[in-house]
């Protein structure tokens, strides 16, 4: 069918459903934040089979959705109506929510149900709100998307009045700051947890430091340090603790509140964004190895199973937002060089759940004194643990990717001998939209691997990728057919299997004699000097789109926009 989809922004769902949609032989065409006009022109240009609404916080004009079909996908069970419905279930400890695909009409997500999915939330060490709604929600939204658009198909379905369900219904308005706010006296950490969880990459919780305003963003347990109520006792990996009435919390980024008329600030690491006005406090070390019984924060670990001749490493990591800076390139990259020091056989790479990596930490370049300079830096940096992982041959390495990954993170990925990527995931295995050429050495992986014809068609036409796609394109070896918070579970068993393999030893020294033949070939420095060549102006040159396009892109500027056909 031909398909429009209507998008307020081009986020990780939409992306998701375009490219499932496309696997399945639509013909689609995106209006991505535009206004109502720019909707009915696309409509008029497209002739549309069906529309459908992915993420969208605005009304679908009325012109349209009565002269069309609209299925607008709803992160609440029937009955539910407002536009916050994901913020109110982790704010209220659900354990049961659920995904609607609603036909658009009058009132808001008060429409027929041309389907409904129900899923169970993450449990007592649960994730926030956009990891939620990255993983299992979308999760439920995919094959709600997916079930409505086959009934629709098929011409012999009636969708449901929502009251023929018995569903309840419950309007829930807005989740506003004064509900989010957090009273560091009275509040226990389990409160203050679930307000920042509910927040966390979106809105944020407005909080008071030092005489200003700032938004609060993530939160993480800490179970040792203590001390006053709201007082920052402790830094780590560029976060802060902050004590409450009885425990303590991470929380990994701040931005600070938008002056009037000002520009919308850039959300920072917390240490950085605080800068000179935080206090002399503790830096507690990030501990590599963290005990189970640990109920502390870390962005890196590193853990081991099996038996001696047969142990399998694991480096787990996890970047707010799948950004990795400079600093986290290079704590990453000391981590890897620590789990190569250890007798294993095999060594996976893995984000747990949510983003594995999408490259270059767009927003602390945009805050630097010096983009340019913070922008060569970090892909120099990038550059660095990708050859690190080009260059391991005395082990397989696996990158496992339990989320989401764009741009240079997909090309992390490929360095490694084997990528496994959990059913549901996307790539975004190209650099053209943020106006790069691209460098970690993706001009020799995703060749090698998709063929130079392919590897030319991703990066011209900077499409998402579903998983099963990838696999077929030959950029993923293994689909993991798990749930997001089995991931880690299902991922180290399949990597113990491989360490008991007896053919192991052989492909290991398969790859070695691989990598030497590609080196006498072509070395991997001359792939690093003609990528570099190529973004240093990109950088340097204010005259580059890029700058442009990463400031709209941090700043969530200038949204409006048709994507092309896919």
């Amino acid at each position: 069918m031909r398909i429009l989809l209507v998008a307020s922004a081009f986020n990780s769902l939409t992306q998701r459903v375009h490219a499932e949609l496309a696997d399945r032989g639509h013909e689609l065409d995106v209006v991505v934040g535009g206004d109502d006009e720019a909707l009915r022109s696309a409509v008029r240009r497209h002739a549309p089979e069906l529309l459908l609404a992915p993420m969208l916080k605005t009304a679908i004009p009325q012109d349209v959705w009565s002269a069309h079909t609209c299925l607008i996908v709803h992160p609440g069970p029937p009955g539910d109506r407002g536009p916050s419905s994901l913020d109110w279930a982790v704010a209220s400890g659900v354990r049961e929510w659920a995904v609607t695909v609603l036909e658009a009409e009058a009132e808001m997500d008060a429409g027929d149900v041309w389907a409904s999915v129900p899923f169970r939330m993450p449990g007592d060490a649960a994730p926030g709100k956009s990891d939620i709604y990255r993983n299992e929600a979308a999760d439920a939204a995919a094959a709600a998307v997916h079930l409505a658009v086959g009934r629709y198909e098929s011409g012999d379905f009636k969708p449901r009045p929502q009251h023929a369900s018995g569903a309840e219904v419950t309007v829930r308005p807005y989740y506003k700051q004064d509900r989010r706010r957090i009273d560091w006296a009275a509040d226990p950490a389990a409160d203050v947890l679930r307000k920042l969880r509910a927040a966390d990459s979106q809105p944020g919780v407005l909080d008071e430091l030092f005489g200003e305003e700032w938004f609060l963003h993530g939160g993480r347990p800490e179970d040792e340090l203590r001390g006053a109520p709201g007082e920052i006792v402790a830094t780590r990996a560029g976060a802060i603790c902050r004590a409450t009435r009885d425990g303590a919390v991470w929380i990994p980024e701040l931005r600070p509140r938008r002056a009037p008329g000002g520009p919308r600030p850039v959300k920072l690491p917390a240490v950085r964004a605080l800068g000179r006005r935080l206090p002399a406090v503790p830096e507690v070390p990030a501990p590599l190895a963290l005990p189970a019984e640990r109920r502390t924060w870390t962005d890196v670990r590193y853990e081991e199973r099996g038996e001696a001749g047969r142990r399998a490493g694991f480096l787990w990591f996890s970047f707010p937002g799948g950004a990795m800076s400079t600093g986290h390139c290079r704590r990453l990259l000391a981590a890897y060089r620590h789990a190569l020091s250890r007798p294993t056989s095999v060594l996976v790479i893995s984000s747990p759940r949510d983003f594995f990596s999408n490259g270059i930490h767009l927003g602390v370049i945009e805050a630097a004194e010096d983009p340019a300079l913070e922008s060569w830096e970090n892909i120099q940096a990038m550059d660095d643990l990708v050859e690190a992982l080009l260059r391991t041959t005395d082990r397989l390495v696996v990158a496992a990717l339990g989320g989401n990954a764009a741009a240079g993170g997909v090309m992390l990925a490929l360095a490694a001998d084997e990528v496994w990527c959990r059913e549901g995931a996307v790539l975004n295995p190209h650099y053209r939209l943020m106006g790069l050429y691209g460098s970690e050495y993706w001009t020799y992986t995703l060749p090698r691997r998709a063929g130079e014809a392919a590897a030319a068609r991703l990066m011209r036409e900077a499409a998402p990728v579903s998983a099963a796609a990838a696999v077929a394109a030959g950029l993923v070896d293994r689909l993991v057919p798990a749930a997001p918070q089995d991931f880690a579970a299902v991922t180290a068993r399949l990597a113990a299997r491989e360490a008991r393999d007896p053919a192991l030893a052989g492909r290991v020294a398969g790859k070695a004699a691989a990598r030497r033949r590609d080196e006498a070939h072509k070395p991997l420095a001359e792939y690093r000097r003609e990528e570099l060549r190529v973004m240093r102006g990109q950088f340097f040159d204010p005259d580059e789109p890029y700058h442009a396009l990463r400031r709209a892109f941090v700043r969530k500027e200038g949204r409006g926009a048709v994507r092309p056909a896919t």
